[in-house]
């Protein structure tokens, strides 16, 4: 028979360890670098972009398009990583409180 009040405590521990597993994600730092790491990008696991570091030859005017291109590329780079770091620290931290239901992605809830 299903047991509701366990399922209920069940479901406060989830709730908890999602609110920590989203303050964890200020913690998480992902990289991305572009241009053979002429410009690097760091950004938290809520993909909110920390840092810019682009190497002092690429501050010239004729080349600002590619500077830009070039700052893009490492910070998409970096939020993909971040993207992946936060669903794997969603995993850890929901491990063993929920089923493992195929096609069930609880990485939406993370904010």
């Amino acid at each position: 028979m299903f047991d509701m009040m366990k399922m209920m405590g069940k479901m406060k521990e989830v709730q908890a360890r999602m609110k920590e597993a989203q303050e964890n994600l200020d913690k998480i730092t992902a990289h991305g670098e572009s241009g053979g790491g002429m410009v690097k990008a760091t950004v938290n696991g809520k993909r909110k972009l920390l840092s810019i570091d682009i190497d002092p030859t690429l501050l010239k005017a004729d080349d600002k398009i590619i500077l830009q291109d070039l700052v893009v590329a490492a910070v998409n780079l970096a939020s993909e990583d971040a993207d992946v770091l936060a669903k794997e620290e969603l995993r850890k931290s929901t491990e063993g409180l929920l089923p493992n239901i195929p096609g069930m992605d609880l990485s939406g809830m993370m904010g």
